[in-house]
């Protein structure tokens, strides 16, 4: 199941995220998404989870608890909608 996971402080690592998810199940990967330009955290990222079961325990665990100096939200992630065309040519 892949989660996504929003409010993130701008300084935790992937590392970090990992180790949270890793205390309600096995995390196939942890990914914070980060700005092309600057490098720089955008506060949310995504975590891969094998059992859904172990990620659905994860997101009632998660939610709403401190990582970082911050509360998180975490909850099953949605399908990116369709890009529109923006008339570019």
């Amino acid at each position: 199941m892949n989660i996504y996971v929003g409010n993130l402080s701008y300084t935790t690592n992937e590392e970090e995220l990992k180790q949270a998810f890793e205390a309600h199940g096995s995390v196939d990967s942890a990914k914070i998404i980060t700005d092309r330009g600057t490098g720089r955290s955008k506060g949310f990222g995504f975590i891969e989870m094998p059992e859904n079961d172990e990620a659905q325990n994860a997101i009632n665990g998660l939610n709403g608890t401190d990582l970082g100096g911050r509360t998180i939200n975490v909850n099953e992630a949605r399908p990116r909608p369709p890009r529109k065309d923006r008339g570019r040519w």
